[in-house]
């Protein structure tokens, strides 16, 4: 709509708008582009890192003469030689070797009741009586049959010895003589019947005894006396578990079978340990039994049994236990810590430092046999080199290291040639790179927009050198150098030590640090110049 024929409710005419000028224009992009230059440089200012306040000038890591990528800090071991237990790991179920529950074998009423709960027993030992007289009855009449058996047994034999005495003297038949002898014979039998009769009442008078068969902990009980008991009670009257020795069950792998089997039959049998639920106690120690005669098809394993002497009786049966078998050692294996072995595209390496240059060198190697903090290298490494153990993903071949002994910024990569450069050059190279290395070159005494000959560059290092009245960083200003380097603990460790040097009065340090506050000074007077 035309902007002229708008007229407001009143009748007033609008007058119409004007149009900006192409100058106009121009300058508002320009403005508007400054702005958002200043925006960012503002950005940038405020996210960029600070400079390491323990940076030692030209000559330190981050000097103007600094080659190649930064030092990496690292841990590093000794390969060495070790007997290493080659041990195999699995649950195991505690077993005793008896479970027995006692049953009466007459029947009777429970008379007494000689054991404790819990208690210890040993195999004949009185748990329980039955009341025996009826027992006792019953021997008394098989003892009184056999004794008048015999009787008649004595008297037929007599007869029999009169018959033959007559038979002789041709005064009587023979056929009495011979049924006398069948007489004796049928009456021997008859003592033979009666002695059997009488042993059976005497064992079922002995059955009113109930002892223990085995050695072992009595259970709960479970009959009260006064009960009729008899032969054919489930609970019975006692359960004895036998727990010294005492089994514990496991399952191996199929394919450890054949060397288990192998060293059964050895002379040195294999050590077992049982450990508890959290493999932190050991339970107790023993040795390997035997394995079963088959495999389980449905789980590829072997079932096998190791014996305990369970004096402590620490092992308790149906306990669940962690098995620990030590199925061999290999005697001067060359170990080295878990974390030394790293895993790679073409297999297994380790990183191997060479001392004199504290550079590191990739080197393939084969794992053998590993335990909680060692693992055995069967081939690649020797006994003595020194592997990394920390700091590793930071590295590559030929990388440079620092050791958690040497001084900081001595590596390979932080070698520098500022001590042998003019004084004017690296003034003014430390004008625009931060500050670096505690350890580094000599400090930097004078601030940094102002060159100064080399030959000035020894009084620096004098101690008399930083003035007296020299201000140390305020607690904001600490906060934010810490916090800049929180992610790298060496750069963190140098400027932990800094600032103690700044608190103890130390005049290279606060000689640093006033050189550091007039290179920021400078670099903001150049800004705002430009």
């Amino acid at each position: 709509m035309d902007p002229k024929a708008e007229t407001p409710q009143n009748g007033a005419v609008i007058p119409p708008r004007k149009r900006l000028s192409r100058r106009a224009s121009i300058i508002g992009s320009v403005i508007a582009v400054l702005l958002l230059a200043g925006t960012g440089w503002l950005a940038w200012h405020l996210t960029r890192p600070a400079a390491d306040p323990t940076a030692g000038g030209p000559g330190g890591p981050g000097g103007a003469f600094r080659r190649g990528p930064p030092s990496t800090t690292v841990g590093v071991a000794t390969a060495e030689k070790a007997n290493i237990p080659i041990v195999l790991e699995a649950l195991g179920t505690v077993t005793p070797q008896a479970t027995v529950r006692v049953r009466p074998q007459v029947s009777g009423v429970l008379e007494k009741v000689l054991f404790k709960e819990g208690q210890m027993v040993k195999a004949g030992e009185l748990l329980a009586t039955i009341d025996p007289r009826q027992f006792e009855m019953a021997l008394m009449q098989a003892s009184g049959q056999r004794q008048r058996d015999e009787a008649q047994l004595d008297s037929a034999r007599v007869q029999l010895q009169r018959f033959k005495t007559l038979l002789e003297q041709d005064s009587i038949a023979r056929q009495e003589v011979d049924t006398q002898a069948a007489l004796v014979k049928q009456l021997e039998g008859t003592v033979v019947v009666d002695k059997a009769n009488e042993g059976a009442a005497r064992l079922n008078l002995g059955y009113t005894r109930v002892v223990a068969p085995v050695s072992g902990r009595v259970g709960l009980r479970t009959v009260d006396v006064g009960n009729v008991v008899s032969s054919g009670d489930a609970n019975g009257v006692a359960l004895i578990t036998q727990l010294s020795p005492i089994d514990v069950v496991f399952s191996i792998p199929q394919d450890r079978a054949g060397e288990l089997q192998q060293n059964a039959g050895g002379s040195t049998p294999m050590k077992v340990v049982a450990l508890d639920r959290t493999r932190t106690a050991t339970l107790d120690t023993g040795v390997f039994a035997s394995l079963d005669n088959q495999v389980d098809t449905t789980t590829g394993t072997v079932r096998a049994k190791a014996r305990f002497a369970n004096s402590k009786l620490n092992l308790f049966p149906s306990q669940f236990v962690n098995v620990q078998l030590q199925v061999k050692t290999l005697d001067d294996a060359v170990v080295v810590p878990v974390t030394a072995l790293r895993l790679g595209g073409s297999g297994d390496y380790v990183y191997v430092l060479n001392a004199a240059e504290r550079t590191v060198s990739l080197r393939p190697v084969q794992r053998g046999q590993a335990t909680a903090e060692k693992i055995v290298i069967t081939a690649g490494l020797k006994a003595g080199e020194r592997v990394i153990t920390e700091g590793a993903d930071r590295l590559k071949d030929g990388a440079s290291v620092v050791l958690p002994g040497d001084a900081p910024g001595a590596g390979a990569s932080g070698r520098r040639r500022g001590a042998s450069a003019p004084g004017g050059g690296a003034s003014a190279a430390g004008r625009h790179r931060p500050a670096s290395d505690a350890a580094g070159a000599a400090p930097a005494a004078t601030p940094a927009a102002t060159p100064a000959p080399a030959a000035s560059a020894p009084a620096a290092l004098q101690p008399d050198a930083a003035p007296p009245s020299i201000a140390g960083p305020t607690a904001e200003q600490r906060q934010r150098m810490l916090d800049q380097a929180k992610d790298d603990p060496a750069a963190l460790e140098r400027r932990k030590r800094f600032l103690e040097q700044i608190d103890k009065g130390d005049p290279e340090a606060l000689a640093r640090w006033q050189g550091m506050k007039d290179r920021r000074q400078g670099g903001q007077s150049e800004r705002s110049t430009k």
